[in-house]
């Protein structure tokens, strides 16, 4: 296997492999036993050993719940911080989020912004996940608060706060709530009606109900629309298209059946935490591309009109893919993404 693969991007390593062929001579059999099937027998093997090498090396992340995030907003409650929206907050931002990528999210985008009232950026700084991040840090605020209890403070003209215990000062929390919102609002918002758009959002494929969650504290008028497809499907559009994503830059690249079933399998399940009546609307792929989407009620519950039509007129974008996954990456798919198959219901 070794005589039909180079062992670099320079060439092939000499002293080891044909070392007195000449090196046109050594790329010429190269490119010949490529396309021959020792070197379709050398790929597949190859593609096998990363594979399950990487399933048996995993190191699973744990990331926030829903639950987690909203017991962490229910201490900041209970602590007696403000926290309830504004009265006039008449914000209502569009998220489309999904279940990872190749489901169905671009095409669902394209549709929606068909109102041209509407904006939904694409994946802004995705890999940075800044979403995840403040979701994560949020959960993770009841060591912070544990001996911290609000108490009035002073104001300017008072001499006591120079008397008191301020080593531990905070303000309310409806001003850190501002703050984090403040981000969205400056970075997305304003942009998007600064071009004359008077709703906005985005699409993000890294994103599950339990960012949802934030984004919905701090947008309390938000409306979320969800994609999702087989994993089987996902994962062989995905790999097909040879792009190494990463869920969360550089920590949690995305390079194997085993990475993606595990980021998969967490959004997936993720969606069937959330409380009742929260604002999501589900769309499968496999409905989407069979015309059984109603988009008229979809448009009425968003508040925008919607002309699919124009849409889906335009092919934009498509890979080419094989018919059908290996038997290990379907074997390795199916065990660590079991959970979530079962939530949205996709059988194995």
């Amino acid at each position: 296997m070794q005589l039909l693969e180079p062992q670099s991007a320079a060439g092939w390593d000499e002293g080891v492999l044909l070392p007195k062929l000449p090196k046109y001579k050594q790329t010429r059999l190269w490119v010949w036993g490529r396309h021959t099937w020792l070197g379709d027998l050398s790929r597949t093997s190859r593609k096998f050993s990363h594979e399950m090498w990487s399933w048996l090396t995993y190191e699973k992340v744990n990331l926030p719940t829903v639950a987690k995030l909203i017991e962490s907003i229910a201490l900041l409650q209970a602590r007696g911080f403000d926290t309830s929206p504004l009265e006039t907050d008449q914000e209502a931002p569009i998220f489309l989020l999904s279940t990872g990528g190749r489901a169905g999210s671009t095409l669902l985008q394209r549709i929606l912004i068909t109102d041209p009232r509407l904006l939904l950026w694409g994946e802004p700084l995705g890999e940075m996940a800044l979403a995840a991040r403040i979701a994560e840090m949020v959960s993770n605020l009841e060591q912070p608060l544990k001996w911290f209890t609000w108490q009035n403070q002073p104001d300017a003209s008072s001499p006591a706060l120079a008397m008191s215990w301020i080593a531990n000062l905070y303000p309310s929390i409806t001003y850190f709530r501002a703050a984090l919102r403040s981000l969205f609002d400056v970075w997305l918002a304003k942009p998007a009606r600064d071009r004359g758009f008077a709703r906005w959002g985005f699409k993000e494929v890294r994103l599950g109900a339990t960012e949802a969650s934030l984004l919905h504290w701090l947008y309390p008028n938000a409306k979320f629309v969800v994609s999702c497809r087989h994993p089987y499907d996902c994962y062989r559009s995905l790999a097909d298209a040879h792009w190494v994503p990463y869920y969360r830059y550089p920590d949690m690249r995305v390079d194997s059946a085993a990475d993606f079933a595990h980021h998969w399998n967490r959004q997936a399940r993720s969606w069937s935490e959330l409380p009742a009546g929260f604002p999501c609307f589900h769309i499968k792929y496999e409905d989407l591309t069979r015309g059984k989407v109603d988009f008229r009620q979809l448009e009425s519950w968003l508040g925008i009109e919607i002309k699919e039509n124009v849409a889906l007129s335009a092919p934009v974008g498509g890979t080419r893919k094989r018919e059908r996954l290996t038997w290990y990456e379907r074997l390795i798919i199916a065990r660590e993404a079991a959970a979530g198959m079962r939530a949205l219901g996709y059988s194995k």
